[in-house]
C-alpha cells in the first residue's frame, strides 16, 4: 500500500474544501471504504489524500413521505435494508441492498459509496494487465481473455467491465433523483440515470460528479408502478456474489393489463441499466409469459457480446421473463398504509 494522507471531514464543507484543496493531486472521498480500501491494497488506486466523510456532524437519514422516500447518502446499507418503511413499501430497494454483499459489508457501506463503487473486472483489478479504466490508451485484455462476468449492454470498443451494484439497479428503475452538494455550497438535483456514463473513449471517467462533488441524498418518488415490485438476482453461489444478470421491476397492472413499469438490468452492464424498450413493450398489453418473452427481447436486442459473455443476453431475457412474472403474481402494495 502506498503512503497517502488521512483527513477526517467534520461538515460536508469541512471534506469538501479538504479535497478541492489537493488541487490536481490524486485525492478522493472515504465513506465505509468498503470498495476504497479494498482497491487501495492491491495498488489500483493510488490517492495521495483520503477525506473521510463517515462521520460527518450533519447527515440525513431515511424520511418515508406520501409522495417520495428521501435516502441520506450516510446511511448504512444495513439500516436502509431494516427500516420498517422500505420492508413494507419499498420491496425492490430491499431486496436489491438484502442480497448485496454481506452482512458485514452492509453494517459499513454507505448509500452514497455503494452507488459509487468501481465498475470493473479482473483485469482492472491486477496492475500487471493492460486496462483503458486504470490507463487511458493502454488497451482492454478483457476483451480476449476471461470476461464471462463482464458487460454486453452498454459496452464500448474500449471496455466491457461490468457495474457490480444491486442498489443502484433498483434506483435507475425506480427513477430516482441525486442531491449533491458542489464546493462553493451550492446544491443541484438531477435524475440517477445520469450519474454515471457508460464507457465510450473515456471508461476512466465513471461518473458525472465534478471534482469534490458530494452526494447528499437520494429522493424515490412514489407511483403506481410500487404496487407490485421485486429484485431478482441471478448468481454463481446463493450469497455474497456479484450477480451475473439481475432485474428490478415495479409494476402497475389494471385487469391484467400493464398500466405502467419500470425495468432496470444489473450483473451484464456497464452502468446501471433502466430498460426503456422492454417498458414499452409491456405498457398497454396482457401480462403473460408472451408479452414478458417479447420484453426481454427488447431490452436485449442492442447487446454485443464476445467469446465469454455470448451466453449472457439469454440468461438476462429469462432474468427477467421471470422477474416480471414473479412481480406479476404478488399481491399488490397499498401504498402507504400499514400491514
Amino acid at each position: 500500500m502506498i503512503p497517502f494522507a488521512y483527513v477526517r471531514g467534520r461538515s460536508a464543507s469541512d471534506a469538501q474544501r479538504a479535497l478541492a484543496d489537493a488541487g490536481a493531486a490524486p485525492a478522493q472521498f472515504l465513506a465505509g471504504g468498503t470498495n476504497v480500501i479494498d482497491l487501495l491494497k492491491i495498488g489500483v488506486v493510488t490517492p495521495e489524500l483520503l477525506v473521510d466523510i463517515g462521520d460527518l456532524q450533519e447527515p440525513l437519514g431515511i424520511a418515508d413521505a406520501p409522495d417520495a422516500l428521501r435516502l441520506g447518502a450516510g446511511v448504512r446499507m444495513a439500516e436502509a435494508a431494516d427500516h420498517p418503511a422500505i420492508r413494507r413499501d419499498w420491496a425492490v430497494l430491499h431486496e436489491s441492498l438484502s442480497q448485496a454483499a454481506s452482512q458485514q459489508i452492509r453494517q459499513m457501506a454507505s448509500l452514497g459509496g455503494n452507488v459509487l463503487q468501481r465498475t470493473r473486472c479482473n483485469y482492472f483489478r491486477d496492475v500487471s494487465w493492460a486496462c483503458n479504466k486504470r490507463t487511458p490508451g493502454a488497451g482492454c485484455s478483457a476483451f480476449d481473455g476471461v470476461n464471462r462476468r463482464l458487460a454486453v449492454l452498454g459496452v464500448s470498443e474500449h471496455c466491457i467491465a461490468n457495474y457490480p451494484g444491486d442498489f443502484a439497479i433498483a434506483l435507475v428503475a425506480l427513477e430516482a433523483e441525486v442531491d449533491t452538494r458542489l464546493p462553493d455550497g451550492s446544491t443541484r438535483s438531477f435524475p440517477f440515470e445520469q450519474l454515471h456514463r457508460s464507457p465510450g473513449d473515456t471508461p476512466h471517467l465513471e461518473t458525472t460528479l465534478a471534482p469534490a462533488e458530494l452526494i447528499v441524498a437520494f429522493r424515490v418518488p412514489r407511483g403506481p408502478w410500487l404496487q407490485r415490485s421485486l429484485y431478482l438476482k441471478v448468481r454463481d453461489r446463493e450469497s455474497y456474489d456479484f450477480a451475473l444478470a439481475s432485474a428490478a421491476v415495479a409494476i402497475e397492472l389494471q385487469d391484467g393489463i400493464v398500466a405502467s413499469a419500470r425495468i432496470g438490468l444489473g450483473g451484464l452492464v456497464a452502468r446501471p441499466w433502466r430498460s426503456r424498450e422492454a417498458e414499452a413493450a409491456l405498457v398497454g398489453q396482457r401480462l403473460d409469459e408472451a408479452s414478458a418473452r417479447a420484453a426481454a427481447e427488447a431490452a436485449f436486442a442492442a447487446a454485443v457480446v464476445r467469446e465469454g459473455t455470448a451466453f449472457k443476453p439469454e440468461l438476462g431475457r429469462r432474468t427477467l421473463v421471470r422477474a416480471v412474472l414473479e412481480a406479476a403474481r404478488k399481491d399488490p402494495i397499498a401504498q402507504g398504509t400499514t400491514p
